[in-house]
């Protein structure tokens, strides 16, 4: 009852390989928001249809959500040939 397990201080929870999924991930989750952004008119009295272009409303929410998974599978994923 007494014994604590010992942990090495090398001793991470995921492996290299999930490190660089999830890098990968964060990557295309920011390049989703920054494809997000802009489209604003400089004047607020103006409408500007830029807003709803292809890439505000169909591509950048596409990105993140990807973005989102790769990061579910990067946690998910079992590497033990390491």
């Amino acid at each position: 009852m007494g014994e604590k397990k010992r942990r090495d201080k090398n001793n991470f929870i995921f492996k290299k390989r999930n490190y660089k999924i999830m890098i990968l991930g964060l990557i295309i989750i920011a390049v989703g928001f920054i494809l997000m952004s802009g489209g604003g008119s400089e004047d607020p009295n103006i409408f500007s249809p830029d807003i709803y272009n292809f890439r505000r409303i169909r591509l950048a929410p596409t990105l993140v959500l990807l973005g989102l998974g790769i990061q579910i599978y990067a946690i998910l994923s079992t590497t033990d040939k390491e």
